[in-house]
């Protein structure tokens, strides 16, 4: 095995480590109602979040798995964090009574550069379905104005998950999608294609090819 096949199996070792981690803890996310269905579903959560780590890079990789053996040491758990913050969104209420203090605080600095980089991601998120509308069909609802309590956007999702990261870990994601930006590349269609791929389709253009036809409001 030469040097970057190496290095390609470690970063993928550590991706699954990653993604069983949060698994772990996404077990102890206690729901009201009970245990959510999607708990159970491990194809998908393994799926759709080694997606997203496929195309994280080696130090941003390190710093989250940090975060999540760091908060698991302060009796934290990151991924009920994450859901917490998006009732912001999808249930005020609830979420000023019972959620938001026992949320660590964001000061204005910390929120203003998360919403930085969230314009950027939804602008990203929208192009693509513009190019993949079939694709588009099957992703989240894109903004939070069109939050529901049952249906969460992909800028709430990503700002719940955002609020997670240490300051570390935050800078080294945006890191990443300046990147991308400088090279004109869109992160949503690069997660994507990695979606498509554990599915067994070669391209994005295959599998929107194979997908029905977006049903008309």
């Amino acid at each position: 095995m030469n040097q970057t096949t190496e290095q390609e199996q470690a970063d993928d070792d550590l991706r699954e480590r990653i993604v069983k981690h949060e698994w772990d803890q996404f077990q102890q996310v206690d729901n009201e109602g009970g245990r959510a269905n999607c708990q159970g579903n491990w194809p998908t959560f393994h799926q759709m979040r080694l997606s997203q780590f496929k195309v994280w890079p080696r130090e941003l990789l390190e710093s989250y798995a940090h975060d999540l053996d760091q908060a698991d040491s302060e009796g934290r758990n990151l991924l009920t964090e994450k859901y917490g913050r998006m009732m912001e969104s999808t249930a005020p209420d609830e979420y000023r009574r019972n959620i938001a203090p026992h949320l660590p605080k964001l000061g204005i600095e910390r929120q203003s550069h998360q919403e930085r980089i969230i314009k950027q991601q939804v602008a990203w998120a929208d192009e693509f379905r513009q190019h993949y509308p079939k694709l588009g069909q099957e992703m989240r609802i894109l903004r939070t104005a069109d939050d529901t309590p049952t249906d969460t956007s992909f800028e709430t999702y990503l700002r719940g998950e955002l609020s997670t990261y240490s300051p570390q870990t935050l800078r080294l994601y945006e890191k990443m999608l300046l990147f991308r930006m400088s090279q004109r590349r869109n992160i949503t269609q690069e997660t994507l294609l990695a979606t498509v791929q554990q599915a067994g389709y070669e391209s994005l253009e295959e599998a929107e090819a194979a997908q029905r036809e977006p049903v008309q409001a």
